[in-house]
């Protein structure tokens, strides 16, 4: 019988040298270089390193490399390229299969692992704390460069947050028209031949955790590295300005030193203020531009009250500053009976009618105070200008759409956005309420009592019309009254999430009112958007049969999740008190109870085990 082989004991034999290390140079550089910038293209040098250290053939040029796995068209022509280059440098028989003298080896970890080594090195730590060694590069700490997108976000946030009573955190809009003072680059409108704005720097604060993004529509505030680091910068800031201030009153000083020399005059006024020097030079080289019907103290007003300029997120429009402008759903112009509603576009421009037609999320006729903005010279378009949305919004209706809207479920959904959408003068215009009723699948009397329902339970304005020539001089009535009524006063703009305060008083001719972004009211109102669990539960409680957006608020105010509901079933005693858990709760303008009956079919649906029958 043989003897058995005896095992081998030591250390395992080294793998050999990649026959290829120009060509492992150089991909290490190229990931070395990406990593350096946070490229993603880093992982792909990577894979390919992998690839080339197995490969165990000498390759004579780059395109030899596209037999391996993860090396595609362009890491073979920059290989290639890099190939060109070195041979014209070095001759054309350099060799390529060896490093040039001088070069560091391509097999290291170092250079061919995306993380460092885990194993432990004594002899290298006590080398890196002598000084000796080539440690690793001390990863350099993440500071935004002055009157930059980032570090006006930073400040921006920080100043907000030392604000008493502030809410902690600032919406995209605000942020934008608050941060767009301190930076020099615009936060809205990229710069020629690039795509990218200032705002692009908030995904870089948010990767660094120095800002946090929540909710929707998106809240920023700043975490706690974020707060240090604003902290920082605010000190610095407050350094220049106070060497500035220095500088400028030793130049003031050496100007009086040298009048005095010449026999000037020597003579200072103490009794003039700096402040009153300011704003004197200010009126005269910074002359205040007011519209007609703006009073300077209406002016002053603005300029001094920090809550009007803080609740105008994205500032404030003065009179004569902005035309009032109809927007029109792009849906009311195309699809269907185009050739009616091509009428309604001809007839808007028969009667000199300025509108836009635009995708609007909610409503199918709005209108706009569009800011006037003069062309820029160089430029082909003019830069965009603001837009608040006035309180009126128009639901159109014709008879048809009704009834089938009413059938499908559409009419009470439509009805429930138009209330949550934030504007608080919601108008349907309902067309063809003569014979067209009698030809429909449901009876004449219930789209009427639908109409009805909408203009006295919902609280809507009904305006009812015969075809689409009345549509159209019912807009255009309401564009012409809109300007009139709006031509003197201020607008300005609010968040749609601060919504504490009632539409502007027409009857009293407030001189100011509080008005939504355009931007944000059509965001806010995407139909399929992000919803809270109050929202589901709310949409929930509206399928069942009789339940209606009163009644479910009224349920919601009490109970604003399921959970919160079935804890307080669980708690009742009998079956018998689940289900007169919700009668007694009132709901609407006339507080009626809810009822034993509504009361028990939620109970049902809620508390029923298995399938209800």
């Amino acid at each position: 019988m043989p003897a058995p082989e005896p095992v081998r004991q030591g250390r395992k034999r080294g793998l050999p040298s990649c026959p290829n290390p120009l060509f492992l140079r150089w991909l290490t550089e190229l990931r070395d270089d990406a990593k350096e910038k946070g490229q993603k293209i880093q992982f792909c040098y990577q894979k390919a390193i992998s690839s080339l250290n197995k490969y165990p053939l000498p390759l004579q040029n780059a395109k030899e490399a596209k037999i391996l796995q993860n090396f595609g068209d362009g890491i073979c022509k920059i290989l290639d390229e890099k190939l060109q280059r070195y041979l014209r440098e070095n001759g054309p028989n350099a060799p390529i299969h060896s490093l040039p003298k001088g070069a560091p080896p391509p097999g290291r970890p170092d250079n061919n692992n995306m993380a460092p080594s885990t194993k432990k090195n004594v002899a290298g730590d006590k080398g890196k704390d002598k000084g000796g060694g080539g440690g690793g590069r001390k990863k350099r700490e993440y500071v935004p460069q002055k009157r930059s997108g980032g570090h006006a976000v930073l400040l921006t946030l920080h100043r907000q947050s030392q604000i008493m009573g502030s809410k902690g955190f600032m919406f995209k809009l605000e942020l934008q028209a608050e941060a767009q003072l301190l930076c020099d680059k615009s936060f809205s409108v990229p710069d020629l031949g690039s795509k990218y704005t200032a705002w692009s720097s908030v995904s870089t604060l948010i990767q660094k955790n120095l800002v946090i993004k929540t909710h929707n529509p998106a809240r920023f505030s700043l975490t706690d590295e974020g707060q240090i680091l604003a902290e920082r910068l605010e000190a610095a800031e407050e350094g220049s300005k106070d060497r500035v201030e220095t500088r400028s009153e030793r130049e003031e000083e050496v100007e009086v030193e040298v009048e005095e020399e010449e026999g000037g005059p020597g003579v200072v006024d103490l009794t003039f203020s700096d402040e009153e020097e300011e704003e004197e030079k200010e009126d005269r080289t910074h002359p205040t531009e007011r519209p007609p019907g703006v009073s300077q103290s209406d002016v002053d007003v603005m300029r001094s009250d920090p809550q009007t300029s803080r609740k105008g997120n994205g500032g404030s429009l003065l009179p004569g500053t902005y035309d009032i402008l109809l927007c029109v759903d792009f849906i009311e112009t195309t699809g269907g009976s185009s050739h009616k509603k091509q009428e309604l576009v001809k007839e808007l421009q028969r009667n000199g009618v300025s509108f836009d037609v635009r995708k609007l999320n909610v409503g199918d006729f709005l209108w706009v105070a569009r800011e006037k903005v003069a062309p820029v010279p160089g430029q082909l378009r003019a830069p965009a200008g603001r837009e608040l949305v006035l309180d009126y919004i128009i639901e159109r209706k014709r008879m048809d759409d009704l009834c089938g809207s009413i059938i499908d479920g559409r009419f009470r959904e439509q009805k429930f956005r138009l209330k949550r959408c934030g504007l608080h003068r919601p108008i349907y215009l309902v067309e063809e309420c003569g014979t067209a009723a009698s030809h429909m699948s449901l009876p004449e009397a219930t789209l009427q009592q639908a109409i009805i329902n909408t203009q006295v339970v919902d609280g809507f304005f009904v305006k009812r019309v015969q075809d689409v020539r009345e549509s159209a001089a019912y807009l255009t009535i309401m564009t012409r009254y809109l300007t009139k009524l709006y031509q003197d006063r201020t607008l300005i703009c609010r968040s749609r999430e601060l919504d504490g305060d009632e539409a502007c008083d027409e009857e009293r001719g407030s001189p100011s009112c509080s008005l939504i972004s355009f931007a944000e009211f059509n965001h806010g109102a995407i139909k399929n958007k992000c919803q809270t669990v109050k929202e589901v539960f709310a949409r929930q409680l509206m399928q069942i049969s009789g339940l209606s957006g009163d009644k479910a608020a009224a349920i919601l105010e009490i109970y604003s999740t399921p959970y919160s509901l079935l804890t307080a079933y669980e708690r009742c005693a009998s079956e018998a008190e689940k289900e007169k858990l919700l009668s007694s709760i009132r709901y609407g303008k006339l507080k009626r109870n809810l009822g034993p009956a509504l009361s028990r079919t939620v109970h049902q649906l809620y508390c029923t085990q298995g399938a209800l029958s």
